[in-house]
C-alpha cells in the first residue's frame, strides 16, 4: 500500500516537472526582443520546436533568441 502511494507520488512530480519544463525558455530565449538589442542576419530554424528563431546581440555581446513573428 504505501509502495503504491510513493509510486503514485514519484510518477505525479515526474509529470509536473515534464508540464513545466514545457512552459519555460530555454538558456537564452526571449519572448522579444529589447530596444536595446540589435538583429543579426543570422536566423535559424530550432529542430526542438520547429520554430523560426532569429538571434539578437546585446551591447556586452551576448547573444539572445527571439522566434520570428
Amino acid at each position: 500500500m504505501i509502495a503504491a502511494v510513493i509510486a503514485l507520488v514519484v510518477v505525479g512530480a515526474l509529470v509536473v516537472a515534464f508540464v513545466v519544463s514545457l512552459t519555460l525558455r530555454r538558456h537564452g530565449e526571449s519572448a522579444v526582443a529589447r530596444r536595446d538589442w540589435t538583429a543579426t542576419s543570422e536566423v535559424f530554424k530550432d529542430p526542438s520546436t520547429d520554430r523560426v528563431m532569429r538571434v539578437w546581440v546585446d551591447a556586452q555581446g551576448e547573444r539572445h533568441y527571439v522566434a520570428e513573428k
